[in-house]
């Protein structure tokens, strides 16, 4: 590589960065609009992966689309330098709200930040790789991708969110160290019982019904027990066939969601107890299972954070660093906890609306999204330049992959 040590150096690679991504506005808004106009759900983003594809390969990256055996996962891949960066690109919808997380703009943001970050991968030293990474929304399409060995590869990794403007927020843009996630568990309980009539001999049913009844508010009286800042929530998905047979079949969908990991797997071994309870007080046999991968809480790279906020608000924004947004859950968060990293917020400045809401998803097509999409662009590969042609930086990062014993980014996470 060619090692650019001098300030003077980094400032034009930056600025011949920024010059391409910028040059892409066009093509990177249009990638946005597509995605939006044609929303795919996890696992389903055929259209999605297939544009970011032939995006990449037209730039010539090394393209795989099915990367990992992760059906509509692509690895795109430019440089054969010692520093390989992964930069996630979601692409996700949601059930009848459509892109109300802005994933359209995550998408078009890692695909600029890439390509832009392509032109200068020579002299900078890079090996760059975007992923695009399904089912984020449902599904953990990074950890099926951590557990396949995509991340192996990396010295660092990043991606960015949209956002709206926090109330009380001082300034106009989020920190990195912005988004407090919590670690989030999805699993299904299954009762099953006996059938009989309902009105003839209801004495010979056993009542799976009952029994997740009963579950349910032995779960709801736990909510008094629990830590603060928890969150847990289930319904029944299935409960029965007609209301003359008694129900030998209940099915309960259960999401449990914690800040702090000790506390996230203490309040799964308690809700178990109240799944068990109703099993034990209506004769039912009971099972449960996972329906997803659990996300792991996002872990800041305190290196990587600093560097962003200083790029970001190179791009005209005023970072607040102490408001923290809590609540949600990413698999990026699981990345995190493996690989130096980080998940930025990018403020839609002058939108209000609420995320996973209709209003979020007409703001995600929006000037306001459009400009932080390539900021959120520029601000990702100034970042990438700043450890590629920092020598200490660089330094610690190979160091760090150095120590990190192998398989370790596959190591499955659970509650």
């Amino acid at each position: 590589m060619t090692q650019l040590e001098r300030p003077a150096d980094l400032a034009a690679v930056k600025e011949q960065t920024t010059r391409e991504i910028e040059g892409l506005r066009e093509q990177l808004l249009t990638i946005s609009r597509t995605i939006h106009a044609n929303p795919e759900l996890s696992w389903k983003e055929y259209q999605a992966a297939a544009l970011v594809a032939d995006t990449m390969r037209a730039a010539g990256f090394q393209v795989e689309v099915g990367a990992y055996g992760v059906e509509t996962a692509v690895e795109a891949v430019y440089g054969d330098g010692d520093l390989t960066v992964i930069v996630c690109a979601e692409y996700d919808a949601l059930p009848g709200i459509g892109h109300a997380c802005g994933h359209n703009v995550i998408c078009a943001a890692g695909v600029g930040a890439a390509l832009g970050l392509a032109k200068v991968a020579e002299q900078a030293g890079l090996r760059v790789v975007l992923l695009g990474t399904p089912a984020e929304e449902h599904g953990g399409g990074k950890v099926s991708l951590l557990e396949a060995g995509a991340f192996e590869q990396a010295d660092f990794s990043l991606m960015v969110h949209g956002m709206s403007t926090a109330p009380g927020m001082n300034g106009d843009s989020h920190s990195a160290r912005g988004m407090a996630s919590t670690a989030v568990d999805r699993f299904q309980v299954t009762y099953t019982g006996l059938t009989a009539h309902a009105a003839a001999v209801p004495e010979l049913g056993v009542n799976a019904s009952n029994a997740a009844v009963l579950a349910l508010n032995a779960f709801a009286m736990l909510r008094q027990q629990l830590p603060k800042e928890t969150n847990l929530n289930a319904f029944i998905s299935h409960g029965g066939e007609a209301t003359n047979i008694i129900p030998d079949r209940t099915v309960v969908q259960v999401e449990l969601r914690a800040y702090d990991l000790g506390i996230w797997r203490g309040m799964k071994k308690k809700v178990l107890r109240c799944f068990e309870a109703g099993a034990v007080a209506t004769g039912c046999s009971w099972e449960w299972e996972p329906t997803e991968h659990p996300y792991a809480p996002v872990v800041s790279d305190d290196v990587l954070a600093e560097l962003w906020d200083a790029n970001f608000a190179a791009r005209g924004r005023t970072i607040d660093t102490q408001l923290r947004l809590g609540g949600g859950s990413t698999d990026m968060g699981n990345v995190s906890q493996v690989v130096p990293a980080i998940h930025p917020l990018i403020t839609f400045r002058g939108a209000e609306a609420a995320p996973h809401n209709p209003a979020f998803t007409a703001v995600a097509i929006t000037p306001a999204a459009d400009e932080a999409l390539i900021d959120g662009a520029v601000s990702m590969a100034a970042t990438v330049l700043d450890v590629a042609l920092t020598p200490e930086l660089r330094a610690d990062f190979q160091a760090r992959k150095a120590a990190r014993p192998a398989g370790a980014t596959q190591a499955k996470f659970s509650a």
